[in-house]
């Protein structure tokens, strides 16, 4: 059972607000067998209802901070707004899980076309200028993967840019925070349609997301 109710709560992080006809969809679990398992998780706070339609309960975002790092995730959100203001684009932050990343954090463009990234989604670190940046930087070293040489790169520079990579029409760059041991944190993202932040959106935004690392960094103590 528990493996179904980590698909439940994966399909949810990805999808965002679902119907428990999309629910069973999504999984390809028996509507009773999804029905149940939804109550149960609703029972603990892992899901919760909104508008009749069922979301990934607070709990979970609760114990995604305290995984992410003591106070990380509330110290990074001011950082991440004013990102959002300076760069007028959606602002993430992300940590590894694995051979995945999960968003923590997220504050959303205001008006316009929007690249919104739900608190729990879980990626691919393979994709994206985020996990491009988890990668870089990881303990276990770089060499001998088959893309050592971009991520040496990315290291160099200091950050990390992709052009629909993780998904048709966004593009992202990201920097990495590190503890006050050097190690890797976290990263923190910029993310837009293509339209507006073109095909080298690390020109124009390089410099906002380094800065905006350093400054969670400083919040956070390191």
């Amino acid at each position: 059972m528990l493996d179904k109710s980590v698909a439940i709560l994966a399909f949810l992080s990805g999808d965002g607000p679902a119907s428990l006809s999309e629910v069973v969809e999504g999984t390809g679990l028996p509507r009773p067998t999804a029905h149940r398992l939804l109550s149960a998780l609703e029972t603990h706070h892992l899901v919760s209802r909104r508008d009749g339609r069922y979301v990934l309960g607070l709990r979970l975002l609760g114990w995604g901070n305290r995984a992410a790092g003591v106070g990380l995730v509330e110290r990074a959100r001011p950082v991440l707004e004013e990102l959002r203001d300076e760069s007028e684009e959606s602002t993430q932050l992300y940590v590894r899980e694995g051979e995945q990343r999960v968003c923590v954090a997220a504050v959303e463009r205001v008006t316009g076309l929007r690249d919104t990234v739900p608190v729990g989604s879980i990626m691919p670190l393979s994709r994206g200028s985020a996990g491009k940046v988890l990668l870089a930087w990881a303990l276990g070293g770089i060499d001998g993967r088959p893309d050592a040489a971009q991520l040496r790169g990315i290291r160099v520079r200091g950050w990390a840019e992709s052009v629909a990579e993780r998904e048709a029409g966004v593009a992202s760059v990201s920097a990495p925070v590190f503890g006050e041991d050097g190690r890797l944190r976290a990263a923190v993202s910029v993310s837009g349609p293509i339209s507006r932040l073109g095909e080298s959106p690390g020109q124009r935004l390089s410099q906002l997301v380094v800065a905006a690392a350093r400054e969670i960094e400083r919040a956070a103590g390191s």
